[in-house]
């Protein structure tokens, strides 16, 4: 299992287009991938479970991933975030 910790930028957080984008890049992937906010996990890959985190600008998430793409995912994820989900 692989795991990083990233701080959500954008100034939605994880919510809306932003939580779609980080979904839809989750899903290209095989790995198990899991999103934990503030002592509640959700599934990566399910915008209603992204959705119930409630991860607002300047949130802390950990990510981890199992799985033979699991580094993969996570740098997509990585440069996801880091990039402002593309704004």
């Amino acid at each position: 299992m692989s795991t990083i910790t990233l701080v959500v930028t954008h100034p939605d957080g994880l919510h809306a287009r932003p939580a779609s984008l980080f979904v839809k890049t989750a899903q290209k992937f095989k790995s198990n991938t899991r999103v934990s906010y503030n002592g509640v996990e959700a599934n990566a890959k399910s915008i209603l479970s992204i959705l119930t985190l409630g991860a607002v600008k300047g949130a802390e998430v950990t990510i981890s991933s199992e799985g033979d793409d699991s580094e993969e995912v996570l740098q997509a994820l990585r440069s996801l975030i880091d990039s402002n989900f593309g704004e």
